[in-house]
């Protein structure tokens, strides 16, 4: 839409021996495009504002941990929510772009934290101040962040739901037997996003009209062998989710997720749906796992970037294709993949 990016062919991206549809789809400009990003300290240089600006995204969308505050301290998160609204690259983004997202533990307030925090209610208030929600929005008065907010472009639409995946987490088990950090629940023990928040994404799914339909968790959900947070520690709701999927008939369902300090593509196929289920983790802003060495994803496609990025979607409407980005500082895309969604 108003940037275009040289892209190198590979052979986990699109070939260059593709045919002419998908040559079309990467040179015209999207109809929409979504930027998003995660784990963003206001303590280190928030280097890539400048690109996602050039950019020029339709939207960013925050996906958790927006500032490193871990604090049950309102006036000390409040502070830094402020000092990441001043700074000079996103005070811009703010004044020329639409700008919706989640939160993770660290903007919420605990490490690994979830519904036994007890300063939640507190911290949601400041997380909303930080979204500039309106005094009166109903959100004021609803346990939890989760939300959605539709996009409509010239007759097509795009449907964004943000989960929250902290406020009614239940407990996670600790894994003492290898050098993991964590390891799954039993089966049926637990929850993520709890009966009401549950109830409230089953209708978003079933109800939509939407061709796009961007579900953004902080967690990932199909990466799940790191033994670190992510929905896997969690297999029932893994199992819930992707049945809800099935179950809605909601077109072109994709997962946004971040937390981990890397970037990568997972993909599946679901029983009962007809197109593949992307995961795209996109982490973080402003540092990221550079010692990264390596560790299974099943799900993985492409290669793992572990430099500092941010996400790209642009949706082409008229061939129903997503192109998925992975930029880095100075524009640079680090890896792409292309789906269509027929």
């Amino acid at each position: 839409m108003k940037i275009i990016y040289f892209i190198i062919c590979s052979l986990f991206l699109v070939s260059c021996s593709s045919s002419k549809k998908q040559v079309e789809n990467i040179a015209s400009e999207p109809d929409f495009m979504l930027a998003f990003g995660s784990c963003n300290r206001v303590d280190l240089p928030n280097l890539l504002w400048d690109d996602i600006l050039k950019a020029n995204p339709d939207v960013w969308v925050w996906g958790g941990d927006n500032i490193y505050a871990d604090t049950d301290d309102m006036v000390a998160l409040r502070a830094m929510y402020n000092e990441q609204k001043e700074q000079p690259g996103y005070n811009q983004l703010l004044k020329s772009t639409d700008i919706i997202g989640t939160w993770d533990d660290h903007d919420y307030g605990l490490n690994d934290g979830g519904v036994e925090f007890s300063a939640k209610d507190a911290s949601q208030q400041e997380f909303l101040n930080f979204m500039n929600v309106p005094d009166d929005s109903p959100l004021r008065n609803r346990q939890g962040v989760y939300n959605s907010k539709i996009y409509e472009i010239d007759g097509h639409s795009i449907n964004i739901i943000l989960l929250d995946t902290r406020y009614f987490r239940t407990r996670l088990t600790v894994d003492t037997e290898t050098d993991k950090r964590l390891k799954p629940n039993k089966y049926g023990e637990g929850t993520i996003l709890g009966d009401v928040q549950w109830k409230w994404l089953e209708n978003e799914l079933r109800t939509t009209t939407a061709e796009f339909n961007i579900i953004v968790s902080s967690v990932q959900y199909l990466s799940k062998e790191h033994g670190f947070e992510a929905w896997g520690n969690f297999p029932h709701e893994v199992d819930r989710m992707a049945k809800v999927i099935a179950d809605s008939k909601a077109e072109g369902v994709i997962v946004l997720s971040g937390d981990r300090h890397i970037s990568e593509f997972s993909k599946t196929n679901l029983d009962g749906v007809d197109y593949p289920l992307i995961d795209f983790t996109s982490s973080g802003l402003t540092h990221a796992y550079r010692d990264f060495s390596g560790e299974p994803n099943q799900y993985r496609v492409g290669e793992v970037v572990f430099t500092e990025s941010f996400g790209i979607l642009e949706f082409h409407f008229n061939t129903r294709t997503v192109d998925f980005k992975i930029v880095g500082d100075n524009g640079i895309v680090l890896q792409r993949i292309e789906q269509v969604y027929e």
